[in-house]
């Protein structure tokens, strides 16, 4: 699965991930629907680097699609809260 972190570049991550991510975008739903901005950094920032952590670089060259798209680490509450779709920022892909 491609998924990018806008403004970082795109990493190639395992299926095997995408529960955990789900679980992250929960959480971080939850925060963004009670105004806690406390939570939302803390949440948006282990979301990021366990993508980082857990996914391969892809080559800058590369044409690949990406299945998800990520905010960058500094982005505000409204960013990210314009970016959810009705299933969140990590809809089911299956």
């Amino acid at each position: 699965m491609i998924v990018r972190i806008m403004g970082e570049g795109q990493l190639d991550l395992s299926e095997a991930d995408f529960d955990l991510l789900q679980e992250f975008d929960r959480t971080l739903e939850q925060a963004i629907e009670s105004d806690n901005e406390e939570t939302f950094r803390r949440v948006l920032g282990e979301l990021l680097a366990r993508v980082r952590a857990d996914g391969k670089p892809v080559s800058p060259d590369s044409l690949e699609p990406s299945q998800l798209i990520l905010p960058h680490e500094d982005a505000s509450m409204a960013e990210v809260r314009a970016m959810l779709g009705d299933e969140g920022l990590i809809p089911d892909l299956a």
